[in-house]
């Protein structure tokens, strides 16, 4: 297939090395100190952090680790809109997302199935954000042959949660996979900053997405892609898939030593 619109690395040479072997070496590091004898047979969705891999990759390992050479076909990737904001939902409307490691397809059936008054193809979301963009090179590095649809939520709105579960719902399948992308609470000293993200560790755990959702509302947590977890979360239990599992809880601190202003990174697994 000819590739027409492709939409270029943002972040590469920021977030994470822009040189191809340097950035495989680096995922392949991470992926090995993050290895686990713990196995999830039927995996749904990842919650999976997007700073800087220096700062949250480590974390971002212990769920892709979880996938290592599984087979999905499509993987759905759902962001927060960093730079800019706009009412509704956004999928990439062109042919692919490149990284150094190559160009990740869209799957245009799956895309089209998804779109729906609420929920439309555009750029908005897609020009400069990074937290879409820094999970797909962890995919190129664990999986073989998959396609991507890039999700951008611009409002993350209980409103646009709701359409993006059910709509999510009806193309979940054992070949599809999920990925919540989200940070937690910012620039809090490390103390506040457990207190607010244990909030979502117990949410996740506990499969309440309800109550995380409520949590966002009431501000009582922090999550930048919230609304994406949430979206994750409710979609899988349409399907009767309602397991969760934390699996990394990191902060900022652990690599600048500075304690007193931190960003809170998490990973977890949904699966049956």
């Amino acid at each position: 297939m000819k590739m027409q619109k492709i939409r270029k690395p943002s972040v590469a040479g920021m977030f994470y090395p822009a040189d191809k072997n340097k950035l495989s070496e680096q995922i392949n590091f991470l992926l090995d100190i993050t290895k686990s004898n713990e196995t999830f047979k039927n995996i749904t969705g990842l919650v999976t952090p997007h700073a800087g891999y220096l700062y949250s990759g480590k974390t971002a390992a212990y769920a892709f680790n979880t996938i290592a050479n599984k087979n999905y076909e499509t993987v759905i990737i759902i962001s927060p809109s960093h730079k800019e904001y706009f009412s509704g939902i956004s999928i990439y409307d062109g042919d692919g997302y490149e990284t150094p490691l190559g160009i990740a397809e869209i799957n245009k059936d799956v895309k089209e199935k998804l779109i729906s008054e609420k929920i439309f193809e555009g750029i908005q979301g897609h020009r400069n954000e990074h937290a879409v963009e820094v999970e797909i090179p962890f995919l190129q590095k664990v999986l073989k042959d998959f396609s991507i649809v890039p999700i951008v939520m611009g409002d993350q709105n209980k409103i646009y949660v709701d359409e993006l579960s059910q709509k999510l719902a009806e193309v979940i399948d054992d070949k599809t996979l999920i990925i919540a992308s989200s940070d937690l609470s910012h620039f809090y000293s490390r103390e506040e900053a457990k207190t607010l993200d244990s909030r979502v560790q117990q949410k996740i755990e506990e499969f309440d997405y309800a109550g995380l959702q409520n949590d966002l509302e009431l501000r009582n947590s922090e999550a930048c892609g919230g609304g994406c977890i949430v979206s994750l979360m409710k979609s899988a239990e349409m399907k009767n898939i309602n397991k969760s599992k934390v699996l990394s809880y990191s902060d900022s601190g652990d690599v600048t030593g500075d304690t007193t202003e931190v960003v809170g990174y998490l990973s977890a697994v949904i699966y049956n």
